[in-house]
């Protein structure tokens, strides 16, 4: 063999050796990589764990499963970016965690209490699973209430996606009485975009939409996804509650327009029949527990 392709050979051998060490660890960093978006993927976090009271459901102790409400988080990650929905009850920096489950009381500004079950904080779980608060592009709430927005700051680099009446409603002089003002003010100077439509496509493509479903509060929301395997899933904000609530027809006693409600569900539901989507309440504790979490999720 000639020395020149001698060398020639040699330089190969240590491009391929440094490749190897490469792969084997070599460019490993402190945190999980960033999955690549080459489709749409939908990543479920467990946000907590919520004692509810039925009768503010219209509903008997004896007519549910159980009492308990699950408290999810989603992220909807996209080929164009990504979005942020319902980020969590309570503020991470509002708690401790031990490893194992940790009670949190919470008391609102209309003087009511909530008692919560938490295990892991939103943002930690987003780590584990290769995404960062700060890299998210977009964030949306299916409505104001505090179990829907608590690490909103968290998220405030993000484009905001909201309805004007809903936005109105969180900076007014007296905001509601179910919100945590201070767990979204960051977001009053935040880029944002109002939602002026009744379906708005985050993408551009179809396969991320918010609806508007108003009743639970005036500008109240659902998000319909398109995930190339597990095919349409609407994602229910505070529709509903219970699966029961959607059985026997009851609509929550702290609605903001119960017939309003009524009327949305009927369009809701019409359209799952139309789309053939599953419904996922996003409270139902026992359909919630059945759902892989991240760093897992569905494609």
């Amino acid at each position: 063999m000639k020395r020149h392709e001698l060398r020639s050979v040699m330089a190969c051998l240590v491009a391929a050796v440094a490749l190897m060490i490469m792969a084997c660890g070599g460019a490993r960093t402190d945190s999980p990589a960033q999955p690549a978006a080459t489709g749409l993927r939908l990543y479920v976090f467990d946000c907590g764990t919520l004692k509810a009271d039925p009768a503010r459901f219209r509903l008997k102790p004896e007519e549910v499963a159980t009492t308990d409400l699950s408290v999810p988080c989603f992220l909807a990650v996209h080929p164009r970016g990504r979005l942020m929905w319902d980020p969590g009850a309570v503020p991470d920096s509002d708690w401790t965690p031990t490893g194992g489950p940790v009670l949190h009381h919470l008391v609102l500004p209309d003087g009511t209490a909530r008692d919560l079950t938490l295990r892991k904080r939103l943002t930690t779980q987003l780590d584990e699973a290769g995404h960062a608060a700060k890299d998210v592009e977009y964030l949306a709430f299916s409505h104001y209430h505090y179990d829907h927005t608590a690490n909103a700051n968290a998220f405030a680099g993000a484009t905001w996606l909201v309805r004007q009446v809903e936005r109105d409603a969180m900076f007014s002089d007296k905001p509601p009485g179910v919100t945590q003002p201070a767990s979204y003010a960051a977001l009053k100077t935040s880029k944002t975009v109002i939602i002026q439509a009744d379906e708005h496509d985050v993408f551009g493509d179809g396969s991320v939409i918010i609806k508007s479903a108003p009743g639970h509060t005036p500008g109240h929301q659902v998000l319909y996804l398109t995930l190339p395997r597990t095919g349409g899933v609407v994602l229910s904000g505070d529709l509903y509650h219970f699966p029961e609530a959607r059985t026997l027809k009851r609509v929550t006693i702290f609605d903001f327009d119960q017939a309003q409600t009524a009327v949305s569900r009927d369009a809701i539901e019409g359209f799952l029949t139309k789309t053939r989507a599953q419904l996922w309440i996003q409270h139902d504790f026992i359909g919630n527990s059945r759902l892989k979490k991240a760093p897992d999720y569905y494609d």
